[in-house]
């Protein structure tokens, strides 16, 4: 099989994307390349907000299944492609039928998924949350009522830590951000002093409780890019570095740890790009039921004002 330059490569994706009257959509976890060979790149609900608003036919999700699920629940109209089956660890640590076994423990309860969920978890919730909104939402709720928190248990936790509220969490979590320890975090601000410490809060309490700022994916985008200071220690999937430094060549990011990599973030190549699109896989399809039911939460989330 003749092997493509990436050059080759990113000239077949283009007349392919016109073909198809695609777009192409990248987390900011992807490898660089990837990336760079997308029209939007952001976080998983960044990404299918956008999509539902473009005009294309066809969206082209370079991430795992739940963000394709998700960008399919907002915009059933369009063919969504995964161009590789991938999972998530934490979303695969939850679903729908248990889910639903589980909530009859706690009757009455209201259950909030963080966006990093399948369908079918989606599907048996009141509330969808993404890291930048969950203590806003979770304050908001009546505060009668049990909240169920799935399926991060480090998220929830936070949660429960800035409000004041009882949380009932689900076992879950993002083995990557499992992987910071307060030695690891220690050690890099003790190797520079100087470096403010971002740090997602999917990370535990142990080491959350060590960081200068807890931010989304999109907060610490955005804060870099307002902040005064030039150098950030980030303690997220180190995926985030590419942009990052693309935005602000003025500055130094060094990853907390060399560690926080998810092999399922690294597995798409251009190849896959063009594959998917020449033969339109992976098509993401959802029973109609479903797909209301999961839109559900999303949509309240959405309508949610401060």
């Amino acid at each position: 099989m003749k092997q493509y330059s990436n050059a080759e490569l990113l000239e077949k994706l283009a007349a392919l994307k016109k073909e198809r009257n695609a777009i192409i959509l990248a987390h900011n976890y992807q490898l660089g390349e990837i990336q760079d060979a997308a029209d939007f790149c952001g976080d998983s609900l960044e990404l299918s907000l956008k999509a539902a608003k473009s005009d294309c036919s066809v969206l082209l999700f370079a991430g795992v299944r739940f963000m394709a699920e998700t960008a399919k629940i907002l915009s059933p109209d369009k063919t969504v492609l995964l161009p590789r089956e991938a999972g998530c660890d934490m979303a695969d640590m939850a679903d729908g039928r248990a889910l639903a076994e589980f909530k009859k423990l706690h009757p009455g309860a209201l259950t909030v998924c963080y966006v990093n969920s399948t369908a079918a978890v989606k599907a048996e919730c009141d509330w969808c949350v993404t890291s930048a909104n969950a203590v806003d939402i979770v304050r908001s709720l009546p505060g009668d009522k049990e909240i169920i928190f799935v399926p991060d248990r480090n998220l929830g936790a936070y949660c429960g830590e800035q409000t004041g509220r009882k949380m009932i969490l689900w076992d879950g979590y993002c083995p990557v951000h499992q992987r910071i320890t307060p030695g690891v975090i220690k050690a890099r601000k003790k190797e520079f002093p100087e470096s403010e410490l971002l740090m997602h809060p999917e990370a535990p309490k142990s080491v959350r409780d060590l960081a200068d700022r807890l931010l989304s994916t999109g907060g610490i985008l955005r804060y870099v890019r307002e902040s005064r200071e030039k150098s950030f220690i980030i303690a997220t999937e180190i995926g985030i570095l590419h942009r990052l430094r693309a935005e602000n060549p003025d500055k130094v990011f060094i990853s907390a740890t060399e560690e926080l990599v998810c092999p399922w973030m690294k597995v798409l190549r251009l190849e896959d790009l063009v594959n998917s699109l020449e033969n339109m896989t992976i098509q993401i399809e959802l029973p109609e039921e479903l797909r209301k039911k999961a839109e559900a939460p999303i949509r309240r989330m959405l309508e949610f004002k401060k």
